[in-house]
């Protein structure tokens, strides 16, 4: 099958190229042409997945296609903006039409949710290796960023912490594969990215960052970029039932707070607007939860014994 062939027979459905009146010109030329809405800012972030560093390599290739677009949306909800535009690079070994079907199937289901279109890309022969690029656009000032985080601010995660740590051990061994462990298992193959927290957010957030490398060290970022630090309750860390099944409390609290692929958001608001973002998210049935506040003592305090370090791709982790 030719690259062209390749494109036409799985990347060319209306599902992945639905009709956006912001694309004037899509797959099948040099370059994508779009246009950005008038008053808007470009949001563009970029991820790269990597089978036996992202993934495993026999890992279900619809699970690979969500999980990939997934990943790189989820920066955009970091920041606030609204998805609508993307380009996918895919090297394979080989181009097995029924791999290529579900991968793309995978793709085309998270897209369609997000009524986001797929604008252009490439494919090339060598090991597999998924390229997500994704655009969105925000208004001028609005956008979330890591460096706003101030003294006094509250924390807050947006879901239970762990989960997608705890559905990798699932995946990788596969008497652990139960019924009651698949909420763990989803979670790291098909994380959700957290468009839905926007409107209870906007206007609120001081500033956002999305769990990828793991909540201490992603929230180290934030801590950084606005020069401030943060004193953590341990007891507000949301943790699963199913987390603490399966791994016990203790492993379970450090999954919770060093496990990366969560893919929840981080963020900090003013206490100020702590009642009206809790009214917000209770009419919108989002569950939020307080984890700590930021100080301008630099550091993390209250955990004194954990790894803050993370996921770190050229670290001594790996």
């Amino acid at each position: 099958m030719s690259e062209f062939e390749l494109i036409r027979r799985y990347f060319c459905s209306e599902i992945l190229q639905p009709e956006r009146r912001d694309v004037c010109l899509g797959i099948g030329d040099d370059c994508a042409l779009i246009s950005v809405p008038e008053g808007k800012q470009l949001v563009v972030s970029v991820d790269t997945s990597v089978a036996g560093v992202h993934f495993p390599e026999d890992a279900d290739p619809y699970d690979i296609g969500w999980r990939a677009l997934a990943v790189s949306l989820s920066d955009l909800a970091a920041m606030g903006a609204k998805p609508a535009w993307f380009t996918l690079a895919l090297t394979l070994p080989e181009g097995k039409g029924e791999w290529l079907e579900s991968f793309s199937q995978g793709i085309s289901d998270l897209a369609r949710r997000f009524g986001i279109a797929l604008v252009g890309g490439d494919t090339t022969r060598g090991a597999l290796s998924v390229t997500v690029q994704v655009q969105g656009y925000v208004s001028p000032g609005a956008a979330w960023k890591r460096s706003g985080a101030k003294p006094g601010d509250l924390i807050y995660v947006s879901g239970p912490l762990g989960e997608a740590a705890g559905g990798l051990e699932v995946v990788l061994n596969p008497e652990l594969d139960l019924p009651e462990y698949q909420s763990l298992k989803q979670a790291y193959l098909r994380p959700e990215p957290r468009f839905d927290l926007l409107s209870s957010l906007s206007g609120r957030v001081r500033a956002a960052i999305d769990i990828s490398d793991g909540f201490l060290a992603d929230l180290n970022h934030v801590l950084k970029a606005s020069g401030v630090g943060a004193v953590l309750d341990p007891g507000r860390i949301p943790i699963s039932s199913s987390l603490k099944s399966l791994f016990g409390e203790d492993r379970a609290f450090e999954m919770a707070i060093s496990g990366g692929d969560d893919y929840q958001l981080c963020f900090m608001i003013s206490p100020k607007r702590r009642l009206e973002l809790e009214v917000c998210a209770d009419q919108c049935h989002l569950q939020l939860y307080p984890v700590g506040v930021i100080t301008s003592t630099p550091g993390i305090e209250g955990l004194n014994h954990f790894n803050s370090a993370g996921f770190d791709h050229f670290g001594r982790n790996n």
